[in-house]
């Protein structure tokens, strides 16, 4: 057995000795709510990795696997695995006595479902097959084992099967119920179960009593689609929200300076930056990318926008990513090399040149218009282009309809660099309209199966290395998951990546 498959069967054993049958408890009375910016229009599974679903559908459904605040793997619905094999075949023994919402059991025949669901017709019009492409069949041995068929080692999929897509969905109820009632009235096996949603407005859960693990500790749970953040701060202050998340850097001091309030933050995954149109227009040339990038002083922004809640970065993945390369610098503020480099592409000053954002966004939003002062200093001219979240997410970025730099945040949730490039690189992939790159996607592929720990992690490296010098994106910052928090709440521990179960979470009598 090599290197990795040992450590991957030995942090098993760990977890499993120190997991069991949690204790259940009684449920205290009181409603919890909550604030996410983006309704993400399907609470699906393998509808969406959109880090507003992982925050909301974290609640409701469980994976085989679970990550807990300290993003240290354990077991989920799976309550033992052993890499078989040479890698190519894990076996998982399945939880017992557990229920889905609606009272169907949670056993093989589930999971298989959940996985022949993903890699079938269904799961092909969504986003999250890409992410499972190592996984060739699902085998049931008995009520409660299963073994997963690879096609080629995957080092990231214990930690893919924590989340997302890889969440168990109930065979028969989607069976009868069907596809696009599923969509908006979701049933897992997770601790809180649905109760209603109206689109854009909110989504209304409550405790689920026969939880598995720890049975929640409010009654009743609530998400409220707040876009406009500066509302769901004045909700706060107001006590009609408990936990606002992705609090703006602008409101802060707003929440720092109410006795009844906390800001609560953490280290995070989450990065944000500009990407390119490299198919059309003057961003088709990698100089002028170049030029663009150098134009801008990232460092100056994070410290006078940001509060120095954020980190500079170099390629599209945080310091807590497998693959970030620290000795991988951004290119330097250069502002008169940037003019050069404009000059000699032929750019004429005053060229106009588009930047589509996603609305209600302030405090990126302020970033993109100092992104667009500095450009103005070079002799661009930068339009500032807002669209409602749906429409960017599933339209214009997707289709390839933006202007010559487009939005991006990522939440690098399995913090290992391969979900963010694979995702962003590949030829064909939902989050990457314009690039087809063979040697790119020939390295995105050779590393995929690498059980080495260390070649894989030089290789994500290389190509983090290889997007920089494409310059395909303006990497600016990986900032802090950052909460406003009511003072009333005890148990309130922030999650790095968004995905906040909030089981725990109790209500000061």
């Amino acid at each position: 057995m090599n290197k990795f498959l040992k450590t991957t069967a030995a942090v098993a054993v760990m977890a499993i000795a120190s997991m069991g049958m949690a204790t259940s408890q009684s449920m205290a009375e009181g409603k919890l709510s909550v604030s996410v910016a983006l309704d993400p229009g399907s609470w699906d599974p393998i509808d969406t990795f959109l880090v507003a679903w992982g925050a909301v559908g974290s609640n409701i459904f469980d994976g085989l696997t679970e990550r807990d605040t300290n993003a240290k793997l354990h077991p989920g619905l799976a309550t033992s695995w052993e890499v078989l094999d040479e890698g190519v075949r894990i076996r998982f023994k399945l939880r017992e006595g557990v229920k889905f919402h609606n009272g169907e059991p949670f056993n093989a025949e589930a999971v298989k479902f959940t996985f022949d669901r993903l890699l079938g017709e269904i799961g092909a019009k969504g986003p999250q097959r890409a992410n499972y492409t190592s996984v060739e069949s699902v085998e049931i041995i008995d009520d409660y084992t299963v073994d997963f068929h690879l096609t080629q080692p995957d080092p990231v999929l214990l930690t893919k099967l924590a989340g997302y897509g890889a969440m168990i969905v109930p065979p028969k109820y989607i069976t009868e119920k069907g596809e696009d009632y599923f969509n908006t009235h979701p049933v897992g096996t997770g601790p809180f179960s649905f109760v209603s949603y109206e689109p854009k407005v909110d989504l209304e859960l409550k405790a689920n009593p026969d939880y598995w693990g720890d049975v929640a500790k409010v009654s009743e749970l609530e998400y409220r689609f707040i876009s406009e953040l500066t509302t769901a701060v004045a909700e706060l202050q107001a006590g009609r929200l408990d936990i606002v998340e992705d609090l703006p850097i602008s409101m802060l001091s707003v929440v720092k300076d109410d006795a009844k309030l906390d800001v609560v933050s953490t280290a995070g995954p989450t990065v944000y930056g500009l990407r390119f149109n490299t198919r059309d227009g003057i961003t088709a040339n990698k100089d002028v990318r170049k030029a663009i990038v150098m134009a801008v002083d990232r460092s100056t922004i994070i410290k006078s926008l940001l509060a120095g809640e954020a980190e500079e970065i170099a390629s599209f993945q945080s310091s807590l990513s497998f693959g970030y390369d620290p000795e991988l610098k951004p290119l330097p503020y250069n502002p008169e090399e940037a003019k050069k480099l404009l000059k000699a592409a032929g750019v004429a000053p005053g060229t106009e040149i588009q930047i589509d954002i996603r609305a209600g966004k302030p405090t990126f939003n302020e970033v993109v218009q100092a992104v667009g002062a500095y450009l103005q200093t070079v002799g661009l001219k930068a339009v500032i282009k807002p669209y409602e979240n749906s429409v960017f997410l599933n339209d214009i970025v997707p289709q390839g309809k933006t202007g010559a730099l487009f939005q991006q945040s990522w939440g690098g949730w399995t913090l290992d660099y391969d979900n963010t490039a694979y995702l962003l690189y590949h030829t064909g992939q939902k989050w990457n309209p314009y690039g087809t790159d063979a040697k790119l996607d020939a390295m995105l592929e050779e590393q995929r199966p690498m059980t080495d720990v260390a070649k894989r992690e030089e290789l994500l490296k290389n190509i983090a290395a290889y997007v920089a010098d494409e310059a395909l994106e303006m990497p600016l910052y990986g900032l802090k998951a950052i909460y406003g928090v009511n003072k009333r709440l005890e148990g309130f521990v922030p999650a790095p990546d968004n995905r906040v179960k909030l089981n725990t979470v109790s209500i000061k009598q």
